[in-house]
């Protein structure tokens, strides 16, 4: 909970700013106290005045705005609040920050603060997945700053993709994770797999599947929160590494395997990758060409290695606690069953990815916890939450 904690919240210039106005309520809600600094874009979003009727506080909105510099300085503003958080985190404040720039009030009290920082990015998709905003934000990431999002969706410049500042709620669990931190799993060691695993059919062709990796790697951030050391190996995914975690990026089911054992020993693995049953038996060393007339050609597959099996033998290097999910089209939680049984593993998450349920780049889940003796249905979450519940159930099984 945020009861008596001291936020200092800093606007900036986007239209996600709007989103503040329901995060300051919220926070007000939960018992802390808010502080807010509008840049000067941000006045063109939302107002001093209603910012200010919401906190119930002065609001400052420039290097000026100080009523007695004595007493409140920069440097104040900031040693008595728990936490900075800058929503939106435009890309120009990013920059700025990875700079170490002070041209305003905002960036004077990054700059200055001694306090944690947890920065919500929001911005146009092109400009979240341009070169200099990933490496600004990989620059920041070193420094300990924290960030919660952005997440995908349609924005007001009519795309789709990421960029979309986190909800309100997202942003309060990332300040509760920051303020109040719990460490359950720390010094346990856990291995995740993710995305996709893509077999190649020649230097150009491949056999993949829909696998965005969101949950996936979700269960990795979420583990790394509560302590653990977390090696994440991932199939090809358009996704940011997940912060704090070791990540290991492989293409085909051989290579997961390799990585996945490579890695060992390990308290627990988590398999969330939507792996490959099949790969090809003798991919060709050039781009296969279709000539007129000719019937395409054949492709010989073969088995791939079963990874969550290979992990759940019995045996000196298997982790303590395995899991895996089990996505299915039809006859959900009987299938999952029987996988659970035929792999070995110890938990399995039964998930729906028929085309109806939208789970594949989708942004929810709805899983199934399917145990030896017992079946829990989950009710439908972001993929986050799915990830946190799944995150807090490992670690009261390894406790």
């Amino acid at each position: 909970m945020l009861t008596g904690k001291k936020v200092f919240l800093i606007i900036a210039g986007g239209i996600s700013a709007y989103k503040c106005l329901d995060l300051i309520r919220r926070l007000r809600e939960q018992g802390a106290s808010v502080r807010c600094c509008l840049t000067e874009n941000a006045k063109e979003f939302v107002t001093p005045l209603s910012v200010a009727a919401l906190s119930q506080g002065p609001v400052y909105t420039d290097q000026f705005s100080l009523k007695d510099e004595s007493e409140m300085s920069h440097i104040e503003l900031s040693r008595q609040s728990d936490i900075l958080v800058v929503a939106p985190a435009t890309a120009d404040v990013m920059a700025k920050m990875a700079a170490g720039l002070a041209d305003q009030l905002a960036t004077t009290l990054l700059l200055a603060t001694d306090k944690p920082v947890l920065i919500a990015p929001a911005m146009n998709l092109r400009m979240w997945l341009h070169a200099a905003t990933q490496a600004n934000l990989a620059t920041l990431k070193s420094r300990g700053i924290h960030v919660v999002g952005p997440n995908d969706g349609a924005m007001a410049c009519n795309e789709f993709g990421p960029g979309r500042m986190a909800e309100a709620p997202e942003i309060m669990a990332a300040i509760d994770a920051v303020l109040n931190p719990r460490r359950p799993l720390s010094g346990r060691h856990i291995v995740v797999t993710s995305g996709p695993t893509v077999e190649p059919i020649d230097p150009v062709r491949i056999i993949a599947n829909r696998s965005s990796g969101k949950q996936g790697h979700a269960i990795a951030a979420a583990l790394a929160a509560l302590g653990a050391r977390v090696t994440l190996v991932s199939g090809p995914t358009a996704l940011p590494d997940p912060e704090g975690v070791d990540v290991v990026r492989i293409e085909t089911a051989r290579e997961m395997l390799a990585a996945c054992q490579a890695a060992l020993p390990a308290a627990a693995a988590v398999c969330a990758a939507a792996v490959a049953d099949w790969g090809v038996k003798a991919p060709a060393g050039q781009k296969m060409k279709k000539s007129p007339g000719a019937p395409p050609p054949a492709i010989e597959l073969i088995p791939n290695p079963d990874i969550l099996a290979t992990l759940a033998a019995p045996g000196a290097a298997r982790p303590g606690l395995v899991v895996g999910f089990a996505a299915e089209t039809e006859n959900l939680i009987e299938h999952a069953r029987e996988k659970r049984a035929r792999k070995g593993c110890d938990w399995i998450l039964a998930n729906d990815v028929s085309a109806a349920a939208g789970t594949f780049g989708g942004e929810t889940n709805r899983v199934h916890l399917i145990t030896a003796d017992a079946c829990e249905p989950w009710p439908v979450l972001d993929k986050r939450a799915v990830a946190q519940r799944l995150a807090d159930r490992i670690a009261e099984a390894l406790s």
